[in-house]
C-alpha cells in the first residue's frame, strides 16, 4: 500500500509534458518569434537605416548588438528588416505554390485517368530540373525583384506538395462514401469540393508551413547570387553578399549574425510546421 502511494506521488510530481503539450509550446514560441521579427521589421523606416560613416565597421556592442556595416548602418536593424522581407516572400510564395497544388488536386479528382498521368509526368519533369537553376531562369525571365522571386519559387516548389496530395486523393477515391456519392449521381466537382479537398486540408496546411523555410532559403540563395532582389532592397541575401568582401579584413560580424538569424528563423518555422503536423495528425506522435 505504501509503495502504491509513493508511486502515485512520484508520478504526480515528476510527470512530463505530453507530445501534444510540447507541440503547443513550440508553436506558441515560434509564433511569438516570427510575429516579433515581422512587426519589428515593418516598423523600421529609412531613418533607421541611415548612413553614418563615423560609425562604420563597429563591432558588436551594447549600442549596436550586431555591429555596423561599411557605411555605419546598424546590422541588427538591417538583419531584422531583411528577415521581415524573407518572411513576406515565404508567405506569398508558399501560398502561391499551394494554390497551384490545389488546382491540380481538383483536376485530379474531377478527371483522373489521363490527367493523373499528365500531372505525374509534369511532376517528374519538374523534379528532374535542379531547383536553383530553374528558379534563377524563371526569376530573371520575370524581371527579378519580388515578382520574379515569387513566380520562380511557386513554379519550383508546387511539385512536392502535389505529389503528397495526389497520393492522398488516390486513396480517398477508394473510400466507400466516395463510391456512394457517385452512385447517388453526385458530380465529380461536387465530390472534389465537398469530400476530397476538405479531407486533404490538414496536409495542405502543414505543407504550406513546411514550404515556408524552403522559400526563404531559396530567396536568400538567389539574391546572394545576384538574381533576386536588387542591392537597394533590405534582404538577407544582399547583406550576406555584401559581407563577403569584408571577411578578409576581419569584419566577421557582417556575415555571422545575419547568417545565424537566417538559420534561426528557418529552424523556427520548420519546428512550427513539424509541431503542427503532430497536432493535426494524431498518429504522428505518442502520448
Amino acid at each position: 500500500m505504501e509503495n502504491n502511494i509513493y508511486n502515485v506521488k512520484n508520478k504526480k510530481f515528476h510527470c512530463k509534458p505530453s507530445e501534444r503539450e510540447k507541440a503547443l509550446i513550440i508553436i506558441c514560441v515560434a509564433i511569438l518569434f516570427i510575429t516579433y521579427i515581422f512587426v519589428r521589421g515593418y516598423m523600421i523606416t529609412e531613418t533607421d537605416l541611415k548612413v553614418n560613416f563615423a560609425e562604420k565597421f563597429l563591432g558588436p556592442s551594447a549600442e549596436h548588438i550586431f555591429g555596423t556595416d561599411a557605411v555605419g548602418r546598424d546590422m541588427y536593424i538591417r538583419t531584422v528588416k531583411g528577415l521581415c522581407t524573407s518572411i513576406l516572400v515565404g508567405v506569398v510564395a508558399s501560398v502561391a505554390s499551394v494554390f497551384i497544388s490545389l488546382i491540380f488536386s481538383v483536376l485530379l479528382t474531377v478527371f483522373g485517368g489521363k490527367m493523373d498521368t499528365f500531372v505525374n509526368w509534369l511532376i517528374d519533369v519538374s523534379l528532374s530540373i535542379p531547383h536553383m537553376v530553374f528558379l534563377i531562369v524563371v526569376s530573371v525571365a520575370f524581371g527579378r525583384g519580388f515578382k520574379g522571386i515569387i513566380v520562380g519559387i511557386a513554379l519550383t516548389h508546387w511539385t512536392s506538395l502535389t505529389r503528397v496530395i495526389r497520393a492522398e486523393i488516390l486513396e480517398i477515391k477508394q473510400e466507400n462514401y466516395i463510391k456512394i456519392s457517385k452512385a447517388m449521381g453526385k458530380s465529380n466537382f461536387y465530390i472534389a469540393f465537398n469530400h476530397v479537398i476538405p479531407k486533404v486540408m490538414p496536409q495542405i496546411l502543414v505543407g504550406t508551413i513546411l514550404l515556408f523555410p524552403h522559400a526563404i532559403l531559396h530567396e536568400a540563395g538567389i539574391t546572394f547570387l545576384g538574381f533576386g532582389f536588387n542591392p537597394s532592397t533590405p534582404a538577407i541575401g544582399i547583406i550576406l553578399a555584401e559581407s563577403m568582401k569584408y571577411l578578409i579584413y576581419g569584419h566577421w560580424h557582417l556575415a555571422i549574425f545575419p547568417g545565424i538569424a537566417l538559420v534561426a528563423i528557418v529552424v523556427c518555422i520548420n519546428f512550427f510546421g513539424e509541431s503542427l503536423k503532430n497536432l493535426i495528425c494524431p498518429y504522428a506522435y505518442h502520448r
